[in-house]
């Protein structure tokens, strides 16, 4: 016969999800969206600068999560000019354009600063 027993509660693990819950308020992400919006208008490749001017982001809130996202309005034709870039596209003649890879090392320090910051605030409390 297997007995378990189990005394005390779960009120710190549940104290440490409330603090949790509580460190992203919307100043937080507005200034981390504004500061990752500058980052990617610096890194895209411009020619016009249109895609570069055409970043923004918007903060989402549903169920239990929170999301910070970027996105960028520069659609020719149906197709996102920004992912072209990152990515790479043929041209009409039969060849390709790669893609410069700007995206990902213009936000890595953003999303390492907000983890940082995030485990500070949850682990200071």
């Amino acid at each position: 016969m297997i007995k378990l027993k189990q005394k005390g509660d779960f009120k710190n693990l549940s104290n440490f999800f409330e603090r949790t819950k509580s460190i992203f308020n919307a100043s937080k992400l507005d200034k981390y969206g504004k500061e990752g919006v500058e980052l990617l208008r610096n890194a895209t490749p411009k020619d016009t600068g249109e895609t570069a001017n055409s970043w923004y982001y918007e903060i989402y809130r549903g169920d239990g999560i929170i999301k910070l996202n970027f996105y960028n309005s520069n659609i020719q034709n149906g197709i996102p000019i920004a992912i072209l870039l990152q990515y790479g596209h043929a041209t009409r003649n039969g060849g390709f354009v790669h893609g410069i890879d700007y995206i990902n090392p213009s936000m890595r320090p953003l999303f390492r600063k907000i983890a940082d910051n995030a485990w500070k605030d949850v682990t200071s409390k």
